[in-house]
């Protein structure tokens, strides 16, 4: 039985438009470049799906853990992505994100992450050993995508010679 112990909920504001953030949230077999994550297999492949899963690892450096990451929710409409992460030794996430277009080709970035463990006392040692990267890990997560979705926009914007 797994019980959310710990939530997340880190925001950033984003130098880039709404469908440059969204691109790289959709595709799920690159977010390696970005995020810290060693991306294993994506079934089916393309583009973001409900029901699409991702296999890979992630954890900080001294605990790769591998897991599943499985889209729930995908509103192209109003920008949002669900999914439901399973992680080794029992440990869960419920991570939902939301786009919010602003004015200026900018945009603000909402990264929620329920994490759940085990029960007993499997479950309390994990968190303890985790404790640190629970509220890290998301905002780390949310500030290389900012990252990413910047330098793509700037790259973009040089392609076409804008300033």
């Amino acid at each position: 039985m797994t019980t959310t112990n710990y939530l997340a909920c880190p925001t950033e504001i984003v130098e880039a438009p709404v469908g440059v953030v969204w691109k790289l949230l959709t595709n799920i077999s690159g977010w390696g470049s970005f995020f810290d994550l060693r991306v294993t297999s994506v079934e089916p492949p393309g583009l973001a799906a409900k029901g699409q899963r991702m296999l890979g690892e992630t954890g900080p450096r001294w605990l790769h853990l591998g897991g599943s990451f499985e889209y729930t929710l995908v509103d192209e409409t109003h920008y949002k992505l669900e999914m439901d992460v399973r992680l080794s030794l029992g440990m869960t996430v419920h991570e939902a994100l939301d786009c919010v277009p602003l004015e200026d080709g900018r945009c603000r970035v909402n990264y929620h992450c329920n994490f759940g463990f085990p029960g007993g006392w499997r479950g309390r040692l994990m968190r303890v050993l985790l404790s640190r990267g629970l509220k890290q890990g998301p905002a780390d997560s949310l500030m290389r995508l900012k990252r990413a979705a910047e330098q793509e926009h700037r790259g973009r914007k040089a392609e076409k010679g804008e300033a």
